[in-house]
């Protein structure tokens, strides 16, 4: 079905390809609400609408750069959709559902971030309630206030009414595929729609500012989201916390933006703890080994048949003790046929020099062993201050880039410091830089879709763990609290530089390192990952899957980490 929308010197198109009512469409709904409540505010006069769309709301954030709606605006779309998934949950995504009952797989949607390019802290949502009864008109705006206000602020074109009018769409898509895949896992659970229903509604009021009934909330949250729980309880109880967090730090209503979010000051005890947590995560989860196991496999065939050989790992393999990934390397160039390497050079970049140096002593003693000759070198530096000169690169040797889980965390609002981290990459020019990231959107505009898209994603997480170690486990409870957690906290409280969570999918990745110059080189194993899959014991419900060159670790079909290979 093609919908005709005039405006004032526009022809908005909006195309939809169903054969059915579009009221079985929650999404669908909100772009025709949103086109009529957009066409009544460019014409200025009183229509016909779904939705109040008041023109006082659109202002200019100079903190953001750009266009804002007034938190209460998507709120209004996204609560017309979410009180109807509250109500009658089972029924509204009765349509994605096949005959046996079973949900199909939603395609994956575009981020957030991938449709809009920059990132902004801005919210939407409802400035003033619906009227009474069906198909009422909406109050004329007043028209001296609508002018006087917009006289405050740039001009806006009707592009920025119709990239608006797009975020809002998006923000409720994603919202949708989450809530879908949600409700298939609580759907015969009383409580846990529970508690879906009051997490969602907790985090619509955190959008709005409305302290008093997200405090509130909260509190009935704490008293079910519950650290021994089920899967989604335990991950509900770290969305509590970041919720939490982020209450303390919003301003009142009427106001823009958020308080700044103060710098982190963790303690040596809660590096420990996290540092345990995620020893614990490679020992038992696939997720790194993944990443380290496809990163080995390009790295050996980038290497084959050469005698000086040089990798730059990024991060130094997570701060993990031994250097696990390396060691694995190292004993694979000593297996392989003909003569091993005459010279393996690796450089690790990190911060924490000394831990560094102490796996690189232990790398050299090993590779010894082996009768591998080692040159092991620490550059103490973070990513987003790495020169190039930092690389001591020498004639002859084949150069690699290793880089696992590290790129996201220089991912900002503006490009900047991503494309110099990548952009030192590629004048050392490298026969292959390995990129491993979670694959996921958590870097969207918009704080309501960002909630839901690491809500959904980390659900699934949370659900193999739940397969994978007993409830009262008190590894799970330290994987699970001192190491997801610690992630989910950042990407729900923190804006800002404080936020470092900022993981992307991997369309967006694509994008990205196309920009900065780089080529992809598909990454063709995906039989061998398999074998690797299954010999590593992985429990029944991970996936790997090809997808466009790059290779996906899932857990029933939720893309959790990918792996892709790209050259200069």
């Amino acid at each position: 079905m093609v919908l005709l929308i005039l405006m004032p010197g526009a022809l908005f198109l909006v195309h939809c390809s169903i054969n059915t009512s579009y009221s079985e469409y929650p999404d669908f709904r909100i772009v025709l609400q949103s086109c009529w409540s957009l066409r009544g505010r460019l014409a200025n006069s009183r229509c016909q609408a779904l939705s109040p769309f008041n023109v006082d709301q659109i202002g200019y954030d100079p903190l953001e750069n750009g266009l804002y709606l007034s938190h209460k605006e998507l709120a209004y779309s996204l609560n017309t959709y979410t009180a109807g998934f509250k109500r009658n949950a089972a029924s509204m995504f009765s349509s994605l559902s096949n005959e046996s009952g079973d949900f199909k797989r939603l395609r994956r949607t575009p981020s957030l971030g991938e449709s809009l390019g920059s990132n902004s802290n801005s919210f939407y949502s409802d400035s003033s309630s619906s009227s009474s009864g069906g198909g009422g008109s909406i109050p004329r705006t007043d028209s001296t206030n609508s002018v006087n206000s917009l006289q405050l602020a740039p001009r806006l074109h009707f592009r920025d009414h119709v990239w608006a009018l797009n975020q809002r769409y998006l923000a409720a898509e994603a919202i949708e595929e989450a809530a879908a895949d949600i409700i298939s896992q609580e759907e015969e659970n009383g409580e846990g729609m529970k508690l879906v229903q009051l997490l969602i509604t907790c985090a619509e009021a955190v959008a709005c500012r409305d302290k008093s009934r997200a405090s509130v909330l909260l509190s009935e949250l704490r008293a079910s989201a519950l650290v021994f729980g089920t899967s989604f309880q335990r991950v509900a109880s770290c969305f509590v916390q970041g919720l939490a967090d982020r209450l303390a730090l919003v301003q009142p209503l009427g106001t823009v933006g958020y308080v700044a979010t103060p710098a982190m000051n963790k303690t040596d005890m809660v590096l420990e703890k996290k540092e345990e947590a995620l020893r614990l995560l490679y020992e038992i989860c696939p997720h790194i080994q993944f990443g380290h196991f496809v990163a080995n496999c390009s790295i050996l065939e980038a290497f084959e048949g050469e005698s000086f050989i040089h990798v730059v790992d990024l991060g130094m393999s997570l701060g993990l003790p031994h250097g696990h990934q390396w060691r694995r390397l190292i004993q694979s160039l000593a297996n392989r046929p003909g003569q091993p390497p005459r010279r393996l050079r690796i450089t690790a970049v990190g911060q924490n020099i000394e831990k560094v140096q102490i796996i690189g002593d232990e790398l050299e003693a090993y590779a010894r062993s082996l009768g591998i000759n080692l040159e092991f070198s620490a550059v103490e530096s973070n990513l987003e201050n790495l020169k190039p000169k930092d690389i001591k690169v020498y004639d002859g040797e084949v150069l690699v880039v290793n880089s696992i889980l590290q790129l996201h965390c220089v991912v900002k609002e503006s490009r900047g410091a991503l494309n110099s981290v990548l952009q030192v990459v590629h004048e050392l020019s490298p026969k292959i830089l390995v990129l491993v990231e979670q694959d996921s959107s958590h870097n969207g505009p918009f704080f309501l879709g960002r909630f839901m898209e690491a809500l959904h994603y980390y659900s699934a997480i949370f659900d193999s763990l739940d397969v994978m170690l007993p409830k009262y486990d008190t590894k799970r409870a330290k994987i699970e609290q001192f190491y997801f957690a610690e992630e989910i906290k950042n990407i729900v409280s923190c804006e800002g530089p404080a936020r470092v969570e900022r993981h992307e999918r991997v369309d967006q990745w694509r994008r990205r390192m196309s920009r900065a110059g780089f080529q992809a080189a598909p990454i063709k194993m995906v039989s061998q990952a398999k074998q690797w899959l299954a010999k590593v014991n992985a429990y029944e419900g991970f996936t790997i899957t090809e997808e466009k060159g790059c290779l996906v670790l899932g857990w029933k079909s939720k893309p959790i980490v990918a792996a892709s290979c790209w050259k200069c």
